[in-house]
């Protein structure tokens, strides 16, 4: 199958973290003989902000970890949309601009033979619905969301079955536990701080129980403010700035847990989906404590997979636990990691995706035979 895929950057993961699972399912495709081209506009957002942070030597670890992947750069949006003309299936990132999106569905309305899916990973449709509704989807066969919650908003629009859950996934070709185990001391968090949707949440469920429990915690990721900085400093915690994805498993490597603390949107308005790293995390091999969030789908079995606080020192005596008890770090890495290799990696989404094509395909085929 040739498939394209239109994304906002797949080079940068800087504060871009659905480039983590592009980047896996794109070469699982590529690994499995189908055709893949990806797509992404010059000078974007993301890319723009690592290269100004760390210059060309910040797209090192993409290029060392992903030598499948080339994505290529176009200026406008008519060529780029007639370059994959000849693609079976086209996939369009909603991290791209209307303009875009509204070619690929008017190429579509005027008999491009390609499916066409639009691929949501984000809280825009609850948060800035009127954002949302910039994009025309009219000429789309499709749309591909990160979670049940997210899929029925769309089917609330209109889109019926045609709303499609796709769920992220770890890579675990480069997410997996360390070849020999080495020393592991503290606490992880790698995310970044942007847009005020969980300080609050921050505070109460990591620094703080952190800070009680008396174990280091490092903090890597981008967009801290001046005032997010202040507050880790007051924590104890130590902040390492930006660190590619490519890095998160050895950086993993060296704690002895990690902690998920969802944005607010996915903890209240689109409970049932984890950010990227949840997956990310497991598949490595690490123990992790959640705060506050629902597995509305089961993917995952709370308690045993990872633990739940539901408040500030709850987690701080699941992290006092952590710290002591070598058996119970040891039985949430082993049932974390059965649950990824079982349903969660990015070889099962990428065949997920070619039974989406196939049947969102299947009754226009019928149609022409008929």
């Amino acid at each position: 199958m040739r498939i394209a895929y239109f994304t906002h950057s797949l080079a940068s993961c800087w504060n871009h973290g659905n480039a983590h699972f592009l980047r896996g399912v794109l070469r699982e495709l590529v690994l499995s003989g189908h055709a893949v081209e990806s797509f992404e506009p010059r000078g974007a957002w993301s890319l723009a902000n690592l290269l100004l942070d760390h210059g060309e030597a910040g797209l090192a670890p993409f290029r060392a970890s992903y030598p499948e992947l080339d994505a290529q750069v176009y200026d406008a949006v008519e060529p780029a949309a007639e370059r994959a003309a000849d693609a079976d299936l086209v996939i369009v990132h909603e991290w791209n601009e209307p303009a875009l999106v509204a070619a690929l569905g008017k190429a579509r309305k005027r008999g491009a033979p390609f499916t066409l899916l639009f691929h949501d990973t984000h809280h825009r449709a609850v948060s800035e619905p009127e954002a949302m509704r910039r994009f025309d989807l009219s000429g789309y066969d499709g749309v591909l969301a990160f979670g049940e919650t997210l899929a029925a908003v769309y089917r609330g629009w209109g889109w019926g079955d045609r709303a499609i859950v796709w769920h992220e996934a770890a890579d675990t070709r480069l997410f997996r536990p360390p070849l020999v185990e080495g020393r592991r001391q503290g606490l992880i968090w790698i995310g970044n701080w942007g847009d005020d949707e969980r300080s609050a949440e921050l505070e109460a469920f990591l620094f703080a129980p952190a800070q009680a429990a008396g174990l280091p915690l490092d903090i890597y990721g981008v967009r801290y403010t001046e005032s997010a900085l202040a507050t880790l400093g007051r924590s104890g915690a130590r902040y390492h700035g930006w660190a590619p994805n490519a890095a998160a498993p050895s950086l993993f490597a060296r704690h002895q847990a990690t902690i998920h603390v969802p944005r607010r949107f996915y903890a209240e308005q689109l409970p049932g989906i984890p950010t990227i790293r949840v997956f990310e995390a497991l598949a490595c091999g690490i123990p992790l404590v959640s705060a506050p969030w629902e597995d509305a789908e089961g993917l995952f079995r709370p308690g045993t997979d990872y633990l739940v606080a539901r408040s500030g020192p709850e987690m701080e005596r699941h992290l006092r636990a952590l710290h002591a008890d070598a058996d119970l770090r040891r039985s949430l890495t082993d049932n974390g990691l059965t649950a990824i290799r079982a349903r969660h990696t990015c070889r099962h989404r990428a065949d997920e995706l070619l039974e989406i094509a196939r049947r969102l395909r299947a009754p226009a085929l019928q149609e022409s035979v008929a």
